[in-house]
């Protein structure tokens, strides 16, 4: 791949991407080579890293994303092949998305499933500085993306739940586990009857990337599609409104679906339907969220500990029961 290339296998210890090296040689234009590899930060599900490249027509940047995680691995055929269908989906809307490249979604030529996209401008944001003006943009966004037409053969698959009565686990040091009891209750019902829509399926602060200034910032992108999937706008909505609740707070989380309702997106106005939803997704973070903690406090927020997020799972499930029970 050129100078540079090894920092492709820097921080995966013994695991080789000799392979994966000549596989993205192999898609880059003639005479082009890599300058430099910068491993992103800011996720947990995949390696990401921006590959800086040097050619007759100049510089330009792309992005490897590989699975190495051996469940991951597991599943990178569904998911890597999805996102590349939505990437060349979305590629003529007004969604700002990467632009495909190439994808080895088994590792046929790889060492790990991959694939290759072009990088996008701007950053991921996460202080709680200008939050609630990048929270008004991120409505209107999802609005957009949920009002996408798709045909019946472009329309991805149905959304998997990420929560079960069985499997949720309450904080262990909850003073409140009657709370928890009330919360997993409601998602001991059938799911409610829905009106479907085009879903990103993991739309938060992190999957979302910035430019402009902390007072005007605009949305440059809109990454990770390997999830995408079709189902209620209530459930896009109540994974964005977790997010908000805990990386800012709870009245974050809580001002969100109003948020998306005024940039003119449609939820269900069944009041106990649109819990359910909420529930499902904020039980999936039980009982500490310290998934999400890790790439967000690699990101800057180290204030956001295992204690702060705990506490505010549990208040943020209590203001759902309060307002929507």
């Amino acid at each position: 791949m050129g100078e540079g290339a090894e920092g492709i296998g820097v921080g995966l210890d013994s695991q080789g991407w000799s392979a994966t090296r000549s596989w993205v040689e192999k898609e880059l234009c003639a005479a082009e080579r890599v300058e430099e590899v910068e491993r992103l930060r800011g996720g947990w599900t995949s390696e990401m890293r921006r590959l800086d490249l040097h050619g007759p027509d100049g510089r330009r940047s792309l992005v490897l994303r590989s699975f190495v995680k051996p469940f991951f691995v597991r599943h990178a055929e569904g998911l890597l092949t999805r996102e590349a269908t939505i990437l060349r989906l979305l590629g003529d809307t007004d969604v700002p998305v990467a632009t495909l490249v190439a994808v080895d979604a088994t590792a046929r030529y790889c060492d790990h499933p991959s694939l290759l996209m072009s990088h996008l401008p701007g950053t991921v944001r996460l202080a709680d500085q200008g939050a609630d003006d990048r929270a008004e943009l991120l409505a209107r966004q999802l609005v957009r993306i949920h009002q996408l037409p798709v045909t019946a053969r472009q329309r991805p698959r149905a959304y998997q739940p990420w929560a079960s009565p069985e499997r949720v686990t309450a904080p262990t040091a909850t003073a409140r586990p009657e709370l928890w009891r009330r919360a997993v209750d409601v998602i001991r019902r059938e799911p409610p009857h829905y009106q479907g829509c085009f879903l990103h399926r993991d739309f938060h602060p992190g999957n979302v990337l910035f430019t402009g200034t902390t007072d005007d910032p605009r949305i440059s992108g809109v990454v990770d599609w390997v999830e995408t999937s079709w189902g209620p706008a209530d459930l896009d909505v109540a994974h964005c409104s977790t997010a908000l609740a805990l990386l800012h707070g709870v009245p974050s989380g809580m001002r969100f679906a109003d948020r998306y309702v005024a940039a003119g997106g449609t939820l269900t106005e069944d009041g106990t339907a649109h819990l359910y939803w909420r529930l499902l997704d904020a039980l999936a973070f039980a009982p500490d969220a310290e998934k999400v903690a890790v790439p967000w406090r690699e990101l800057g927020r180290v204030d956001l500990t295992a204690t702060v997020l705990t506490h505010r799972l549990e208040a943020y499930v209590e203001a759902l029961l309060s307002r929507y029970a």
